[in-house]
């Protein structure tokens, strides 16, 4: 999740988003869990931090067979809008279904999630701290089937045109990701490697996968909307760079309004398989 704020949470910006959290999420990965569910028949599917759902309405569709999603969310309104919105039927025309739970993600324990045969999430694990993941890990290898993490920032972003700015702001920005929320030291742009060595100790395998939003001219709303966030955290970080000469916010912002600035926002995708 780039934004961690309560805006970050809210249908409008998941809802602008989702495109493009859809085209960025590795193909690769959802082939190969095709092919380890292929014989399934029926499957249960647990989707932790779900909000709107967007991430069932993007795979559900991509899966074979019958489907039951279990959504988990601490928003009871997020957890109803994405139980409304499921998409209707599996890759083969199996029907899917939904339930929901509310709660905190972090605290889930392996009999919360018996009987699942796939867990996903989407932009959660760079919001967690240490503790968090590494727990997190043990529960879905308690439950030994295949996880789905999707989207975790790594701390690169590129811009084209670039500014010689670009880098400080997002040095600034990376170093606000990792900063002590309510008490909560937050991975950000570590969570990754961190996920990756906490299933790998515990033999799992991880398959890593990049996950790029490629946001340009048809992106411009979602560009701008992200590029304001951005910038503005890392000011927040480092408010020294707000005062630098040139009004880089200003000029950004007008460019990435009028579709001139692409931008590459790097994730990763991680497909989990248990011993």
């Amino acid at each position: 999740m780039e934004t961690i704020d309560s805006a970050g949470y809210s249908p409008a910006w998941l809802g602008l988003r989702e495109p493009a959290d859809a085209q960025a999420r590795s193909t690769e990965l959802v082939a190969e869990l095709r092919r380890l569910l292929a014989a399934a028949g029926h499957i249960q599917v647990h989707d932790l931090g779900c909000g709107t759902g967007s991430m069932g309405r993007w795979l559900a569709p991509q899966l074979p067979g019958s489907q039951h999603w279990v959504m988990h969310d601490r928003d009871a309104g997020l957890l109803e809008y994405a139980r409304a919105r499921m998409a209707p039927a599996g890759a083969d025309g199996g029907q899917v279904t939904v339930s929901t739970r509310p709660g905190d993600v972090t605290a889930l324990s392996a009999d919360d999630l018996a009987g699942a045969d796939l867990i996903t999430t989407s932009a959660l694990l760079d919001l967690l701290t240490h503790d968090e993941l590494d727990t997190l890990a043990q529960t879905c290898l308690a439950v030994g089937c295949p996880a789905l993490l999707t989207l975790t920032v790594v701390g690169e972003v590129r811009f084209h045109p670039a500014d010689p700015l670009d880098d400080e702001l997002a040095a600034a920005f990376n170093d606000h990701q990792r900063r002590h929320s309510a008490g909560r030291p937050l991975l950000g742009p570590d969570a990754v490697e961190v996920a990756t060595e906490a299933f790998t100790r515990r033999g799992a395998t991880v398959l890593v996968r990049p996950s790029p939003w490629q946001l340009g001219p048809e992106h411009a709303e979602l560009t701008t909307r992200w590029l304001d966030g951005w910038i503005e955290t890392g000011y927040e970080q480092r408010p020294e760079l707000a005062g630098r000469p040139g009004g880089y916010r200003q000029r950004r912002l007008t460019a990435a309004t009028a579709g001139e600035l692409r931008v590459t926002v790097e994730h990763r995708d991680l497909l989990v398989l248990p011993k």
